[in-house]
């Protein structure tokens, strides 16, 4: 692609960790910390998996900047490495590059920790290069096991529980795909709310026919009620997402409009002479910069 500037010159460099200056002082106790063993203990076990983050070589000092890595860099001079292999930056914007980095999503550890598997890595080491138990490992390996394709596209960038999927897998393909985008919609992706989801679901809508045990202090009228709220609740947003994107259009149209009319002096004095209410209200409108507002 002509005209695109890489952050980062592709291909990785080894580089002496005594020429590698850190750009911040960790905190202090940072090495008792669950995450730093976590990385200490990855790294012993199958590696470093993800590169430093460097800065171009000074020229004066010889020396690299980091930007990106710090508790990498300690755990590798804990294990007595020499060197780690970096991603030198092309520009010289010292700040953190986490700041640009995307959290791994559920799904893509799913295939990560399956890739692995694949090529003759062990439950057990990487439950230990993780810091989790085996057990940990194997939710993950079967992750999407009874999952439709569109559900889990749905989910492809989101972070969420093994157990949401094992609820998941009780419903049919289009009742998982519908259940996911409530979720989504109300930014609650999580076990509970899937398991109410599922509580909600008609038999003939689950895997087998069969309704989950009765929720202790619910009644069967409670639960056909529920159901019937979720039905309705779906119907409202699917009518909502096929007019969302008329509807910004219309509200960023009148927002323009009330712009124009309000550099209308003899508009905007009128209003403030006569109809001072309505005058602010129009204000503001015009100041909101979000939906969210």
């Amino acid at each position: 692609m002509s005209g695109v500037i890489l952050g980062f010159v592709p291909e990785p460099l080894s580089v002496p960790l005594d020429d590698i200056l850190p750009s911040y002082r960790p905190p202090h106790g940072i090495t008792a910390t669950r995450k730093f063993r976590q990385i200490l203990s990855s790294i012993a076990e199958v590696g470093l998996i993800e590169p430093l983050s460097v800065n171009a070589l000074d020229q004066q000092s010889r020396k690299y900047t980091l930007l990106d890595g710090h508790l990498r860099l300690m755990a590798l001079r804990d294990l007595g490495h020499t060197a780690a292999m970096c991603l030198v930056a092309t520009d010289d914007e010292a700040y953190t590059y986490n700041n640009r980095i995307n959290r791994l999503a559920t799904v893509q550890e799913h295939f990560m920790i399956r890739r692995a598997i694949e090529r003759g890595v062990s439950p057990t080491r990487l439950a230990k290069a993780l810091g989790v138990n085996v057990d940990q490992i194997a939710a993950k390996v079967t992750l999407l096991d009874g999952l439709c394709p569109e559900a889990i596209t749905l989910l492809k960038d989101q972070q969420f529980s093994p157990s949401l999927t094992r609820i998941l897998r009780k419903m049919k393909p289009t009742r998982q795909v519908e259940c996911v985008e409530l979720m989504l919609a109300s930014n609650s992706i999580t076990a509970s709310y899937a398991s109410a989801l599922l509580l909600a679901t008609p038999s003939d809508r689950l895997v087998g026919g069969k309704k989950p045990s009765r929720t202790t202090g619910m009644s069967e009228d409670q639960i056909e009620k529920m159901e019937r709220e979720m039905g309705n609740l779906h119907g409202q947003y699917k009518l909502v997402e096929q007019t969302y994107g008329q509807d910004v259009l219309n509200l960023v149209l009148a927002r323009g409009y009330l712009a124009r009319l309000l550099e209308n002096l003899s508009v905007s004095r009128y209003l403030s002479d006569h109809q001072p209410e309505l005058l602010r209200e129009f204000e503001s409108i015009l100041n909101i910069e979000s939906l969210n507002e």
